[in-house]
């Protein structure tokens, strides 16, 4: 059957989500909520990934950070939308939040965990442990495989988009446990915190680098040896291809001696407590639970060999005993050329019915990825009911997002995460720095105007369409 002709809508069958990640999660909750049954699929852990370390829904893989929480910054304005349209697992990440500064970070375990629990104990929400190799025919999915979509239902989308799909390669940082740090070389700080004496200690751990433990890191960053690509990787067209904003620390050592020290391992704005004075250089660690027992090393995803990863870290200073639970990794990162395929609604223009959402779309990141599930979800809910399809408003950031993927240059197109330069351009006069503020505060409006004029239809509104009865568990 040619894509997108005779298609039949039928709201009485339950919903297929495939994909248990943040986006699926998410999409699956928004359409159990409004009264629809949903089969949600995750393949794991009968078909495990190179990334994932757990069987739990919505696991978060790379950082344990979702961003900032300031108001006027792009991440705390996303959180501002989610919340404003329900979000289940922006109220579970910050149930699970752990210190970090301004930023939402979570304890990895206990937020998949009650995301997990929230969704087995939903009556309409059956989860179904198992791989779906190809699109489903039914005639309303969410489609939110993630960027580790098994190869078997890789095939499948690339026989609907009629191009090739895009992947490339993220990779992921060590993680420590705290008790095997040296506490009295490492210190505890965050940027431009007040001074100890005042009681703050900071949220972050720091290991400061003179010039010459930075120098001897950059030297073993540019030597050790990488860990091979497996074979589909090496088959894959893009292979020594990178996503830009998850950068292997070595590719990042490879672009100038001090790449690193104006990225991720900068030292402004922190201060060696015995000295008071800056260091060379510092790498940040940052709590990956609540009970501060194990810590991430933030901006340290890489693809080196284990054995080189564990000598060059045990050299830093305050690390010569570090345990670690987890060494870093790469992974392959699937996704579409949405600008070809999908529109603002997140629907396949040639398959109605079909919404991806995740990664897969080219939305990227925590945040986006929730929202896109949130979006993707109400408008399956939409589609189910016959009712119009959601685009919302551009001056909100999940609204940009969706438009940005559907409407950017499809030559060399990546993934986009919610940052202000998406959003339409402010009246002139506006001063530069009131510019953050009046975003977050056109957003806001705008997003309250757009949900008043578009409530979510609900079955109730619809009883010739609802669902005659809940799955069975």
């Amino acid at each position: 059957m040619p894509p997108g002709k005779g298609i039949l809508f039928s709201p009485l069958d339950s919903i297929p989500v495939i994909g248990a990640g943040l986006a699926g999660s998410e999409a699956a909750w928004q359409i159990a909520e409004a009264g629809l049954d949903v089969r949600l699929y995750e393949m794991r852990p009968h078909q495990p990934t190179p990334a994932h370390q757990s069987d739990h829904c919505a696991e978060l893989v790379c950082s344990n950070s979702l961003g900032s929480t300031l108001p006027d910054r792009a991440a705390g304005v996303l959180q501002t939308e989610l919340a404003s349209m329900d979000s289940m697992l922006l109220l579970e990440a910050q149930k699970a939040s752990v210190p970090a500064g301004q930023a939402l970070a979570v304890d990895r375990d206990a937020f998949g965990k009650a995301v997990t629990k929230h969704l087995e104990e939903h009556p309409r929400i059956q989860i179904i442990r198992e791989e779906v190799n190809k699109i489903p025919e039914d005639s309303i999915i969410v489609l939110a495989t993630g960027p580790l979509t098994s190869e078997s239902m890789a095939h499948s989308i690339q026989s609907w988009a009629g191009t090739e799909n895009l992947s490339f390669f993220d990779a992921i940082a060590p993680v420590v446990t705290g008790d095997s740090l040296d506490l009295e070389v490492i210190f505890r700080a965050s940027r431009w915190q007040a001074k100890e004496e005042d009681g703050i200690s900071g949220d972050y751990l720091n290991i400061p680098l003179d010039k010459d433990d930075y120098e001897n890191l950059l030297d073993g960053l540019l030597t050790a040896e990488k860990h091979e690509l497996k074979e589909f990787e090496e088959q894959d067209p893009r292979a020594e291809s990178f996503f830009e904003r998850c950068l292997p620390v070595e590719i990042l050592a490879s672009r100038g001696r001090d790449s690193l020290r104006y990225g991720p391992l900068r030292p402004v704005g922190l201060f060696v407590p015995k000295t008071g004075k800056r260091p060379y250089a510092v790498v940040q660690l940052r709590a990956e639970n609540k009970e501060g027992t194990l810590w991430n090393l933030v901006g340290f995803q890489t693809n080196l060999r284990y054995g080189e990863q564990e000598a060059l870290l045990h050299a830093l200073p305050g690390m010569k005993n570090a345990e670690f639970v987890r060494l870093g990794s790469m992974h392959r990162n699937t996704f579409i050329c949405s600008p070809k395929l999908l529109t603002s609604s997140l629907e396949w223009k040639t398959r109605p019915g079909l919404f991806i959402a995740g990664q897969l779309s080219g939305i990227e990141g925590y945040l986006g990825n929730i929202g896109s599930g949130l979006l993707a979800g109400r408008n399956a809910i939409r589609k189910a009911l016959g009712e119009p399809l959601e685009t919302l408003p551009p001056e909100t950031l999940l609204g940009a997002l969706a438009l940005h993927i559907s409407e950017a240059p499809a030559k060399g197109f990546q993934p986009m995460k919610a940052e202000f330069g998406i959003l339409p351009p402010l009246p002139r006069g506006i001063r530069k720095n009131e510019r953050r503020k009046v975003r977050a505060q056109r957003s806001q409006s705008a997003l309250a105007s757009h949900l008043l004029a578009n409530p979510l239809p609900h079955p109730e509104r619809h009883p010739e369409k609802s669902c005659s009865q809940a799955p069975t568990k």
